[in-house]
């Protein structure tokens, strides 16, 4: 198979709600490109378009050249475009205050009187809690619904994969969290000589929390608003990290829109006399993409070319957003 069948174009009009895309894939593949020429392409169909990065190593300062960390700015003198680096820094420190209340009300409701100090520290220094709080962040900006349309910069697919199921994990710990708290409570009640009803703030909390997560899942998965987007090169490593990958992204329920293909040598610029290493790269190039053909078929969206320089600022981001959603 040669050619592609149904091309990123032909997706987005076949999905017209589409509202949330998320683009991801090994390390170094082009994610931050592709989501930022998306992200261009989306504005000036007139919709009103959020790119915002949910990698804790963040690139887009860097690739517009303008400083969009901690607030949403516009870009490439696009008026719809907007780009927004995610302060992971601040978004911790208020999880941190949340926390400290959470387990507050767990202690004075508990009649516990150990300091919540004394358990912050350990609740933060999960190595997931960074992700936790990122989540937290992303699913804030999908529900304020201030944009038409919404790009999402990922991290690496494996904490992507988790960022983003998130959302099942948060809710499998709150029906566990809401029935250890019902058995607790009845057992205070049958327990307790008073008959007054107490108001218990974390069990509110766990209530609103279990509506939250509902709400992210229903977006998430919803094949309508939703897709994910697999970057990769035409080599065998990324390749194999997606493969792996897709299959559980399809498990969570979370619709994958398909596959890009980026950083391809084109052919007319390769001649017999050509430097050997540039040949030698377009005939692996060219076994690695009969091995993308075959396995993800018309699920391949765009086939990028190689660039003759680096993807960076309004320009480049232009040419590449032609090559990425094309008639």
């Amino acid at each position: 198979m040669n050619n592609i069948t149904i091309n990123m174009n032909n997706f987005m009009t076949n999905h017209p709600q589409l509202k949330y895309i998320f683009f991801g894939g090994k390390g170094g593949v082009g994610k931050t490109v592709m989501a930022g020429a998306a992200a261009l392409w989306s504005a000036k169909q007139g919709r009103k378009t959020l790119l915002a990065s949910t990698n804790p190593v963040h690139s887009l300062s860097n690739l517009f050249g303008q400083n969009v960390f901690g607030k949403p700015v516009m870009v490439c003198d696009e008026q719809n475009c907007y780009a927004f680096e995610i302060d992971t820094r601040e978004t911790i420190e208020r999880s941190k205050k949340e926390i400290r209340e959470k387990i507050n009300w767990f202690l004075k409701f508990a009649d516990i009187t150990t300091k919540a100090e004394d358990f912050i520290e350990s609740a933060t220094m999960n190595p997931a809690f960074e992700e936790s709080a990122m989540f937290e962040n992303m699913i804030d900006l999908m529900f304020k619904d201030e944009y038409d349309f919404y790009v999402f910069d990922t991290a690496p697919t494996a904490n992507a994969r988790r960022l983003l199921g998130m959302s099942k994990v948060y809710s499998l710990w709150v029906e566990k969290m809401l029935k250890s708290k019902e058995e607790a409570k009845s057992l205070r009640e049958l327990l307790s000589f008073s008959k007054k009803k107490e108001k218990d703030p974390l069990l509110d909390y766990l209530l609103n929390f279990k509506d939250r997560m509902a709400h992210a899942k229903d977006l998430l998965t919803d094949d309508a608003l939703t897709a994910f987007f697999f970057v990769t090169l035409p080599e065998s490593l990324p390749i194999a990290v997606i493969t792996r990958f897709i299959n559980w992204f399809y498990e969570f329920g979370i619709p994958v829109g398909g596959v890009v293909v980026n950083m391809v040598i084109p052919k007319d610029q390769v001649h017999k006399d050509s430097a050997e290493f540039v040949r030698n790269r377009v005939s692996m190039q060219n076994e690695h993409m009969e091995q993308i053909w075959k396995i993800f078929g018309d699920k391949v969206r765009a086939v990028v070319p190689l660039f003759e320089t680096e993807v960076k600022g309004d320009a480049m981001l232009n040419r590449l957003a032609d090559q990425l959603v094309r008639s």
